[in-house]
């Protein structure tokens, strides 16, 4: 059985996307992973620093916090850096800190080292941990982003990962973080978006000679999550703030399915109710433009049988928009519903009687 309910939506009027210095750049919505704009998002290119987004999840999902690591000379890298001494002791978290604010390549050797004995053991499972997010047209060699062969992503990947990257709470409040002490250093963050644009919230930048300025930004608004990736582009700052303006004034976050919210009524068989109240059991939203409409649809049996719990689920609501599925949400019991009592024959009523 197939019903429909149309959610309509209201939003400012559309408006032009701004056009960027990027070679690619994306702007994505992080929920959904809805693409609100691009230009060459699949398109393979060096993408510098922006590495170490994968460095930390990579840390983070192999080593703990409080980690002691020990700095080796083969980890004091050129470029940028935090300044590491070979000898010294630095917790993991630190070295994290050192990885995201100031992007030290240092901090990357050394994490690599650590997590997993050697770089090139990281370095695959960063590839790992890629091709797992569905990042097709991404290849890591280091973990520190510097110019290699065989190393690169595209716009499209980038914003995979930044937003999979932002769910995890210790990277972003990392990524977040504007300025940390770390022993007797004071780090900054790199990411100037951090103190001059509303709400944005990470993430990371990066510069070689071959890849050129590649910058990765999260910006929340009204509960809407977006990710902006630009690679190769001079003037980053200012085009991933016109993005963010873009972005927030012509896409409205709506709800189309609401967790526990109830949809319909369906039929029961055999129970102590003839009926029983279906609802979602998750909810789903959706950046949506003037003029777009999402539509929501409920597949289930045409009948139900007693027993049903409150919370089974029995059938599933389907989100879609001008014919394309977008998602789909289990449909549940929003009540138990008991088996009715089974009524006895004249002839087991006779035979308990004479039993």
């Amino acid at each position: 059985m197939v019903c429909s309910l149309l959610v309509c939506v209201d939003c400012a009027a559309a408006q032009s996307a701004p056009q960027t210095g990027a070679e690619a750049f994306i702007l994505m919505d992080a929920g959904s992973g809805r693409v609100l704009t691009g230009k060459n998002t699949e398109q393979e290119l060096a993408i510098a620093s922006t590495t170490k987004i994968m460095t930390a999840l990579v840390a983070l999902e192999t080593g703990n916090l409080s980690d002691k690591v020990t700095v080796k000379q083969n980890h004091l890298k050129e470029g940028s850096s935090m300044y590491l001494r070979a000898g010294e002791v630095l917790t993991l978290e630190e070295l994290l800190y050192g990885l995201l604010l100031p992007s030290g390549n240092d901090a990357a050797e050394c994490i690599a080292d650590h997590c997993s004995g050697g770089g090139e053991r990281f370095v695959a499972r960063m590839n790992e941990k890629a091709a797992a997010l569905g990042m097709t047209h991404t290849s890591f060699a280091n973990p520190s982003g510097l110019d290699a062969q065989g190393h690169y992503s595209c716009a499209l990947d980038m914003a995979r990962l930044a937003a999979y990257a932002m769910r995890e709470p210790t990277f972003a409040r990392i990524a977040a973080t504007r300025t940390a002490a770390v022993g007797e250093r004071m780090l900054g963050n790199h990411n100037k978006l951090l103190a001059s644009l509303e709400g944005c919230t990470g993430l990371k930048t990066g510069y070689t000679d071959n890849a050129g300025r590649t910058l990765v930004t999260c910006c929340e608004r009204d509960g809407m999550r977006l990710i902006a990736v630009t690679l190769n582009d001079r003037s980053d700052w200012a085009d991933h703030a016109a993005l963010y303006e873009y972005g927030f004034a012509a896409f409205a976050r709506k709800r189309a399915v609401a967790r526990g919210e109830e949809y319909t009524l369906a039929p029961v068989r055999g129970g102590t109710q003839t009926s029983v109240s279906l609802a979602a059991g998750e909810s789903f939203f959706y950046p949506v433009t003037a003029g777009e409409e999402l539509l929501v649809s409920a597949r289930l049996p045409e009948e139900l049988t007693a027993p049903l719990t409150a919370g089974q689920a029995v059938g599933e609501l389907i989100v879609s928009m001008d014919g394309r599925e977008l998602a789909r949400a289990p449909l549940v019991c929003a009540e138990p519903v008991a088996a009715a009592e089974k009524k006895q024959s004249l002839f087991e009523r006779l035979f308990d009687r004479t039993g």
